[in-house]
């Protein structure tokens, strides 16, 4: 059932699991800071005993679930309420396989958040199936929210973090990381880290030349933006570093981090490139990876 339009501002993947809560929280407060709305979706998936034919699905089981996606979603519709008020929200339950079925619903949204791990997680120090998913084959911006503790510890004024490379994902990013610190207020700081591969010790390279070529590619690549939004202060760091590395660590000290969905000689169709994956896996804090239809 769906009381939703055709358009979405920001969909939310619920769950009713308490990563599932903290995502709903980060997207209702996102949403008042931008005047949007915000679609909460709940997906029923198949039950696993349908996949043996031998084991006949329980009596009563398909209201049951109809029943538990109705409470969950009213719960999640309670956070976005706690969170902000005069927020226009709605809902929907869907059936079908979570990862392909919301983004699928992607295809007609300015963002989609989930939470980093769901239903089921075996193991804390990984994504969830369906937050890895879609950073792979969402059609729009993603944003992966991590634990609770993590972010009722990080200072409202924390700047936002963004990787730039020079690659065409990377400007989506940047695109999104002005209008996120402009919105909240805060800095901006912008990461280009120019060793792909650590190779710090090679003979006869002239690495403060490379360091000049990065730090102008950087302030190009920040010019236009930073005309567009003058009250974002810019903080330019440019490091000799892998990039998933430097950006894992700065994101540490930050409310947000933005990046592309791959970067340099990135195709469209590919796979997450593997600094994206790298820091979507290994950051703590709420990170938003640029991908777009």
């Amino acid at each position: 059932m769906s009381t939703s339009a055709t358009k979405y501002d920001i969909i939310v993947g619920v769950d009713g699991s308490p990563e599932s809560k903290v995502a709903v929280d980060w997207a209702a407060r996102d949403a008042a800071l931008r005047g949007a709305q915000v679609h909460l979706v709940h997906v029923l998936s198949s039950p696993a005993v349908m996949t043996f034919p031998e084991v006949p699905v329980p009596s009563g089981y398909f209201q049951w679930q109809e029943d538990s996606a109705r409470e969950i979603l009213a719960s999640a519709a309670e956070t976005v309420a706690a969170a902000t008020k005069d927020l226009k929200v709605t809902t929907e339950i869907v059936s079908g396989s979570p990862v392909p079925t919301l983004a699928d619903l992607s295809k007609d949204a300015q963002l989609i958040v989930v939470g980093c791990r769901g239903r089921g997680a075996l193991a804390r120090s990984l994504l969830g199936s369906v937050s890895t998913g879609l950073v792979h084959h969402a059609h729009c911006p993603v944003a992966i929210i991590h634990d609770e503790d993590t972010l009722t510890a990080r200072p409202s004024k924390a700047p936002v973090v963004v990787g730039v490379d020079g690659s065409p994902a990377s400007e989506k990013a940047l695109e999104i990381a002005f209008e996120q610190a402009s919105l909240r207020g805060v800095e901006l700081v912008a990461v280009h880290a120019w060793s792909d591969t650590g190779v710090f010790e090679f003979p006869g390279l002239d690495w403060s030349a490379l360091r000049s070529i990065a730090e102008e590619t950087l302030a190009e690549r920040l010019a236009g933006w930073q005309e567009r939004y003058p009250d974002v202060v810019v903080h330019r760091l440019v490091v000799a570093d892998r990039p998933a590395q430097q950006l894992i660590e700065q994101s540490e000290s930050a409310q947000l981090t933005v990046l592309g969905s791959h970067g340099r000689g990135g195709f469209a169709g590919m796979l997450l490139g593997s600094v994206s994956t790298a820091v979507v896996h290994g950051s703590r804090q709420p990170v938003i990876v640029a991908r777009s239809g």
